[in-house]
Order: structure tokens, then C-alpha cells, then sequence
């Protein structure tokens, strides 16, 4: 699964770090997220797109391989 998790933290000027602070998680998790290598929960998942005042669909882009 790909994000745009880096690109909306840019926007709020937030590091990693601030991120990972605001919705309880680790920098490395952010990192993780970031890289497209760590699917977090639907919990998470909603954490970050309230943090970075956005949604769901516009953070996490799904592709056809990451539904089977």
C-alpha cells in the first residue's frame, strides 16, 4: 500500500517524530509507513488522518494486489 502520509506531514510542518507523538506510535512505525512497508491498523490508520486533518482515501492509496 502506498501513503502520501510524508507529503500531508510536510504540509503541517511536522517532523516524524511529531507525528509519531500525536497519535502514539514510533518514529520508525512513521518511517515504515512512509516507505509503504508496514500496513498499520484501521485504529492507526484513522490517528494520522485526523492528525493530519485529512481522510483515509486521500492518505492511503490502494492497489489491486493489496485487496486479495
Amino acid at each position: 500500500m502506498k501513503t502520501r502520509i510524508k507529503e500531508f506531514r510536510a504540509r503541517h510542518d511536522l517532523t516524524q517524530q511529531d507525528l509519531a507523538d500525536k497519535v502514539g506510535a514510533t518514529r520508525m512505525t512513521i518511517v515504515f509507513l512512509e516507505k509503504g512497508t508496514y500496513n498499520p491498523s484501521l485504529k492507526l490508520a484513522k490517528k494520522i488522518a485526523v492528525a493530519l486533518k485529512s481522510n483515509l482515501d486521500e492518505l492511503f492509496i490502494f492497489e489491486k494486489n493489496d485487496l486479495k
